[in-house]
């Protein structure tokens, strides 16, 4: 067989016996019959993972490494907003906002949690920022 770069496998050349038509493959022929060779069929190239599906889907699956980096990641940004929480309390004046931006980041963390510790305080975020929301209501509503 001939391998003919990267455009795939060439046409197979068979040494031929002295005084023996070269055969298309196997066939048994009466004396006399003559026969004619088939033709050398081209088969397609191997295909590589190349597809753009098959590139995609290993980028998403990540490593031990990688789910750690967007842990810590996300943890940080859940660190961020309630530090900003703390010294709005400290101040006096905590905006729903930074109440709402603390909600949203706990629940994103918790699609991506298995741990029942993390769990736990993760309600416990939820819980302490529902409540300084609904004490932000009621003195609205009272002013």
């Amino acid at each position: 067989m001939k391998v003919s770069g990267a455009s795939g496998i060439g046409a197979a050349t068979a040494s031929r016996a002295p005084g023996r038509p070269a055969a298309g493959g196997f066939s048994v022929a009466g004396p006399g019959a003559a026969q004619e060779a088939a033709p050398a069929v081209r088969t397609a190239g191997p295909s590589g993972i190349g597809s753009i599906d098959a590139l995609l889907a290993l980028q998403e699956v990540g490593g031990p490494l990688e789910r750690r980096r967007k842990a810590v990641r996300r943890a940080g940004a859940i660190l961020d907003v309630l530090d900003d929480v703390k010294l709005s309390l400290l101040e006096g004046d905590v905006p729903p906002e930074a109440l709402d931006r603390l909600l949203s980041a706990v629940r994103q963390e918790r699609a991506g949690t298995d741990d029942p510790k993390l769990e736990e305080v993760l309600n416990e975020i939820e819980t302490r920022a529902a409540v300084e929301l609904a004490k932000l209501e009621l003195a609205r509503r009272a002013a």
